[in-house]
């Protein structure tokens, strides 16, 4: 049964421009597709921010500062960003498309890499990476992930933005933000970065090519970041003897736990590793690490193999010379033999240039002086003679036939019977089964395991594992990816949001952000949707958006100067509760009635909300102030500092007065704070 996930994106056209045509990864944060810009006729990557985190502006602004930030950086070894935008709930960037693998690839298939195909490849990284130090950007997230190969042999660096995070294990308190296995000391204690963490990254990489191991493991990502911080990275060559000095030296430098002992920048570091590498012979380059895979080192022809892009230098092999002329041959007896001395040009030494092309001559040493002549042997001896060496030949013959039939089936036992299985990881099923019948292997049975990093189809594992040793005509089994375990999303409409979150839970998926929304039909409290909605299938893990309802909506009456039972009656018909607060305050409104409330009109609110009244204990009374007999502007301000209006009335005897002759309200006598006192003037 085919089971592969429908996308929704996949056929859909962004933007009104981008042709999305298939999914290439899934992250913890985006999505990237294989797409064609319909107006430029070009293939690209599109990277798409998964709608549920398009919500948060932190995560859009991150994903945005990285397509700023790339656009900036016009160098041969980074992914281009071509144009980001939106449309409707997707937020994207256009890149450029890279067909290949990443050096996450090349690792999990071929294990260790010779030093010489490490620095193949470092090297382009750490350009890329010095190009953005230099032009003020830090990665911060240096990782074989993040290393595209392509199938030219291209080395790019891609994910500048830290974009991504869900799928690795990563530490994101505070400012921190990258994956474990690649954090230097003062990210992780300080959360700081600047472009020695780049530095720090990509020594671990180097250690990690050059060895096919990381430098710090542990059960749980608070143990890789311990030895981090308390741990020096070891030596490659203690995990790989014979190791160039240099290339420990590079390592121990890049990865100092002290960051003011590491190169500035990548410019600094790629420096370095110039210098090391013109230090290096060529069978130290070439040398092959132990935890290599055969696959890569092999003589048969991998142009099929797709980590097989790896740019590596034609080696010099160094022919040694002829015995005759690397230790003076069989026509020289030494230093103490009748030709020990060097010939004189012209004489021996015309020889000595010829020496490839002499037959060395055993001669029988004369007879010494007086000894007595050899009789001559008779036909019998000769014939005896002739017998016994034709026997001892024989018997000569028979034990060079003996060893060398001892020593196949040494051979054979210990060898000759042994293949090792082949490189089938990351094949599918068929290609896998080619290989292993060149090979000479068949296949025992084919099992399936769930993989959220290999892509369905292809081969997750083996048994024996690559490189082992086999039998001839041995059986291997195979595991082949189903690829990421899925999920359907549950139906949660009317679920209260606790109840929700286990059903989530139960079927392998994860409660994401949370938002609140009005709703007519649902409960408060209770889910009203889910994005993706119910019934869509989704990688195990993912986070499921959730809407819950705030309850229906009650726009809110104005209830100043009415009484609090009138209030009250008023709200409770809407459905909302009412709350008098504890002190009441003097105003303009008669006494017992509403003068201020929480929530003011026209705000709405969901049904079994609470709006707070504030009750009015009356107009505060002021005692009058006695202005008789002032002038008028003495008495005017007097009366406004007691907290008084002034009205002026002059009639048409005081047109022409200047004094208070009668006040409204008698001195000593009280008036509401803010009513209006009326002067009389004559």
């Amino acid at each position: 049964m085919d089971t592969t996930l429908k996308d929704p994106l996949v056929g859909q056209v962004l933007d009104g421009r981008y042709r999305v045509d298939g999914r290439i990864a899934v992250g913890g944060m985006a999505t990237v597709y294989r797409a064609v810009d319909t107006r430029l006729d070009r293939v690209l990557a599109l990277k798409v921010m998964h709608p549920t985190l398009a919500a948060d502006a932190s995560f859009v602004e991150r994903f945005i500062r990285e397509a700023k930030s790339v656009a900036r950086l016009a160098h041969p070894n980074v992914v281009g960003v071509f144009d980001q935008g939106t449309d409707g709930p997707y937020v994207y960037l256009a890149m450029e498309y890279i067909a290949g693998c990443t050096l996450r690839d090349v690792l999990r298939e071929r294990g260790a890499l010779r030093p010489r195909a490490a620095l193949d490849i470092l090297e382009p990284v750490l350009a890329a990476l010095g190009a953005a130090h230099r032009a003020g950007f830090v990665h911060r997230d240096m990782k074989p992930e993040n290393v595209l190969i392509g199938d030219d042999g291209r080395v790019k660096v891609a994910d500048f933005g830290l974009v991504r995070a869900v799928d690795s294990v990563t530490n994101t308190t505070g400012t921190v933000l990258g994956t474990v296995s690649y954090l230097a000391p003062e990210q992780i204690e300080q959360g700081t970065a600047d472009t020695r963490v780049d530095v720090y990254a990509s020594g671990v990489v180097l250690y990690e090519m050059l060895t096919g191991a990381k430098p710090h493991s542990g059960d749980s990502p608070a143990q890789v970041l311990f030895q981090h911080l308390n741990e020096d990275v070891p030596p490659p060559s203690a995990a790989v003897p014979g190791l160039a000095y240099e290339l420990d030296d590079v390592v121990a430098t890049a990865t100092a736990r002290n960051p003011d002992l590491r190169p500035y920048d990548a410019v600094a570091l790629l420096a370095r590793l110039r210098e090391a590498r013109l230090a290096l012979t060529d069978e130290q380059l070439d040398a092959v690490p132990p935890l290599a895979r055969a696959s890569e080192h092999d003589a048969h022809d991998n142009s099929e193999d797709r980590t097989s892009v790896i740019p590596r230098a034609a080696r010099s092999v160094q022919v040694p010379l002829p015995t005759a002329q690397r230790d003076g041959g069989p026509d020289h007896d030494g230093p103490h033999g009748q030709h020990g001395q060097h010939a004189p040009h012209g004489q021996a030494g015309d020889g000595a240039r010829d020496g490839l092309n002499r037959t060395s001559v055993l001669r029988t040493p004369p007879a010494p002086a007086g000894a007595p002549a050899a009789r001559p042997a008779t036909l019998t001896e000769r014939l005896r003679d002739r017998l016994s060496a034709r026997r001892g030949m024989t018997a000569a013959v028979a034990a060079v036939l003996l060893l060398l039939g001892v020593g196949a089936g040494v051979w054979y036992i210990n060898s000759g019977q042994f293949t090792t299985v082949p490189a089938v990881l990351a094949k599918t099923e068929k290609e896998a089964r080619d290989r292993l019948d060149d090979a000479g292997l068949g296949v025992r049975k084919v099992k399936s395991a769930y993989s959220d990093t290999d892509k369905r189809g292809t081969v997750v594992a083996t048994d024996p594992g690559v490189g082992d040793r086999i039998r001839h005509n041995g059986k291997v089994t195979l595991t082949v990816s189903l690829g990421p375990r899925t999920a359907k999303v549950p139906d949660l409409k009317g679920t209260p949001l606790a109840e929700a979150r286990e059903k989530l839970e139960d079927v392998g998926l994860g409660a994401g952000m949370v938002t609140k929304a009005f709703s007519q039909d649902v409960p408060k409290g209770s889910v009203v949707r889910s994005d993706p909605k119910a019934g869509t299938v989704r990688r195990a893990g993912s986070a499921v958006a959730l809407v819950v309802s705030k309850g229906s909506p009650v726009e809110v009456p104005d209830l100043t100067g009415e009484s609090e039972g009138d209030a009250r009656e008023e709200l409770d018909e809407l459905g909302l509760k009412v709350r008098i607060a504890p002190e009441r305050v003097h105003s303009e409104e008669d006494k017992g009635t509403v003068v201020e409330q929480s929530v003011e009109e026209g705000k709405v609110l969901a049904k079994g909300d609470t709006v707070t009244l504030t009750l009015s204990k009356g107009p505060e009374m002021i005692e009058v102030p006695d202005v008789e007999g002032m002038k008028v502007g003495e008495a005017k301000d007097e009366l406004e500092s007691a907290g008084f209006d002034v009205h002026e009335d002059r009639g048409l005897l005081g047109i022409f007065g200047d004094t208070v002759k009668d006040q409204s309200v008698d001195p000593g006598d009280k008036a509401p704070k803010g009513s209006t006192i009326s002067i009389t003037i004559r």
